[in-house]
């Protein structure tokens, strides 16, 4: 089977508004970490072409497919909704919920004027970079014990690993590019960066599921790879992790001991309230109301008043109990919105990635690297929500929901420059 790369990248190339949304999805990538609330600036700019799109009326069908992507955000969007609304949050319990139904405009306008591929990557690879190097300066030169960007650490270091795995994704479309070399340098040099700068943040979660994004981009790539390639891969993931272990000034190591130690507090018994051993404790008190309310969910303030008094009576430790969340995505939603809120959260990962999954062996290289990005996207967040409720910041909602419309409608468009090619 002969790979190609996209033929018509370059079209349109004085198309006003598909140099916009160029810029905005680079913006998107790029100042999303080294920037106060840097992911919202190109989310704006796309949100505010689709409800122009809108007004004007220059909006075209939606696809089946893209109707399931629409149906995905606005399920989660609404049930959190009602949640705000039966827990008498208020307003300001909307702001989270609100932006996965603002993600929808945006996918309108991706859909009608979907961005030149070389902005999109460009854009993921300078986040990485940005935001790995001033990990970097942090962690080596000014001496902070985890590198941290304008959010919380643990999500500065996620959606950083994030910004790295998505310059891997693009490395297929980076080799059949005209100028290969420097793309593939770019995104290999974002990639690393990215990768650093969730290393140099301290934040385990992501580093627990890479194997599964190793695979994932296997399944995409690696079949066309010949062995000895195949075997050059292996052996620099090995050498980077023994690397990143070995080095005790990037702090891997004494954040994997940090672990192995709380963990063994915990089984004894001696402390219950450390970093890993907190998480256990919230987990058992949330799986212990969850039996009480699996319907339906406590909602946010009953969760925390629920917790509280699970503290209070001793039913876990007091250092679980202050936390407004379970630190961990699916046992919140759960726990919060019961088994109608898990399956809202469970489809919002599962119906993209399954979309974005039919085209990962896709003969145009374009297309299969926006593909493999796709699915990563939400393999990174089930793996970073495995000790972390990602979504309860505004980081990991405008991360995921942005990236998402952009990814997809980009493959929308390079499906149909597929057929007529």
């Amino acid at each position: 089977m002969k790979l190609v790369s996209d033929p018509h990248s370059e079209e349109n190339h004085g198309n006003i508004p598909q140099l916009y949304t160029s810029v905005a999805v680079f913006l998107l990538g790029a100042l999303s970490l080294v920037v106060p609330s840097g992911y919202s600036v190109g989310a704006v700019l796309l949100l505010l072409g689709g409800l122009a799109a809108l007004v004007t009326g220059r909006v075209s069908a939606l696809s089946k497919e893209s109707c399931w992507v629409v149906a995905a955000l606005l399920c989660y969007a609404l049930i959190a909704i009602a949640e705000v609304w039966w827990d008498g949050q208020g307003s300001r319990g909307l702001d989270k919920p609100s932006r996965f139904l603002l993600a929808i405009p945006a996918l309108l306008w991706v859909l009608r004027a979907p961005p030149r591929l070389e902005f999109l990557w460009s854009g993921f690879a300078l986040g990485a970079l940005l935001a790995g190097s001033w990990a970097a300066w942090q962690k080596l030169f000014v001496g902070i014990d985890r590198a941290q960007g304008h959010t919380h650490v643990i999500q500065f270091g996620n959606l950083s690993m994030l910004l790295g795995v998505l310059c891997l994704a693009g490395l297929g479309w980076a080799v059949a590019h005209p100028h290969r070399r420097a793309w593939v340098c770019l995104l290999s040099l974002g990639a690393l960066a990215g990768i650093l700068g969730s290393l140099f943040s301290g934040s385990r979660g992501g580093w627990v599921g890479f194997p599964i994004v190793l695979l994932v981009l296997y399944r995409a790539y690696g079949t066309h790879l010949a062995t000895q390639l195949k075997v050059l891969a292996v052996g620099i993931v090995l050498l980077g992790g023994l690397i990143a272990y070995a080095v005790p000034q990037i702090g891997v190591q004494g954040r994997v001991h940090q672990a192995v130690e709380d963990i063994g507090l915990y089984i004894s018994g001696e402390n219950r309230g450390t970093s890993v051993g907190a998480r256990f404790e919230m987990w058992r008190g949330a799986a212990l109301l969850i039996q009480e309310k699996p319907i339906t969910g406590w909602g946010s303030s009953g969760y925390k008043s629920a917790m509280w008094q699970l503290g209070e009576e001793g039913v876990i430790h007091t250092e679980a109990a202050q936390y407004g969340h379970a630190h961990n995505e699916f046992v919140d939603a759960f726990a919060k919105r019961g088994i109608i809120g898990l399956c809202a959260l469970l489809a919002l990962y599962f119906i993209p990635m399954r979309l974005f999954a039919r085209q990962l062996h896709a003969q145009n290289l374009a297309t299969r690297s926006v593909a493999t990005a796709g699915v990563l996207l939400p393999v990174t967040y089930i793996d970073f929500g495995l000790s972390q409720a990602f979504l309860t910041h505004n980081s990991g909602v405008m991360m995921y929901a942005f990236i998402l419309v952009v990814l997809w409608g980009v493959i929308v468009n390079q499906s149909k420059i597929s057929e007529r090619t």
